[in-house]
């Protein structure tokens, strides 16, 4: 199953969400993360933030929807943004799915501050990516109805 993690600016929240899937997937599952409007760089703390969970972040980079290298079989929208946007339309049946999670990119405040809003973003997606892994998704790649319900469902955790 592939899954394309989509934002606008492909620098933290799509980025991190890419790269926790690939971490806690089993074989037969890849992520890939795109922007509709990318930065051209992944936000450093982003990758501090990889680093510190013990999650590898080589070959990731802020992408366009273009040079994704496989077709989806699920998109997941991680902000406001991308949810509104027109998708691109991609060959072959895919479901979609949104699981807005707030910028920690925007976040101001205080260096404290700043790093809270990246750590809760990472917990927040790491949450729904773990409660997606633990459906019976073999079961559910034949129920696309049943299997979107739960996406949705998990995009409100």
């Amino acid at each position: 199953m592939n899954i394309l993690f989509l934002c606008t600016g492909n620098s933290c929240r799509s980025i991190l969400a890419e790269a926790i899937f690939n971490h806690l997937a089993p074989e037969g599952f890849r992520a890939e993360s795109a922007g509709s409007r990318p930065t051209g760089f992944i936000h450093p703390r982003s990758l501090e933030l990889l680093a510190e969970e013990g999650i590898a972040s080589q070959g990731y980079y802020s992408k366009s929807l273009d040079v994704i290298s496989t077709t989806p079989d699920l998109i997941i929208t991680v902000c406001a943004n991308a949810q509104t946007e027109a998708c691109p339309v991609f060959p072959g049946p895919y479901l979609r799915s949104h699981w807005g999670v707030d910028d920690p990119a925007q976040a101001e405040g205080s260096e404290a501050e700043i790093k809270a809003a990246f750590v809760s973003a990472y917990q927040i997606l790491r949450c729904r990516i773990e409660a997606f892994l633990a459906l019976p998704l073999h079961q559910l790649a034949h129920e696309p109805e049943a299997l979107r319900a739960h996406l949705d469902r998990i995009g409100s955790l």
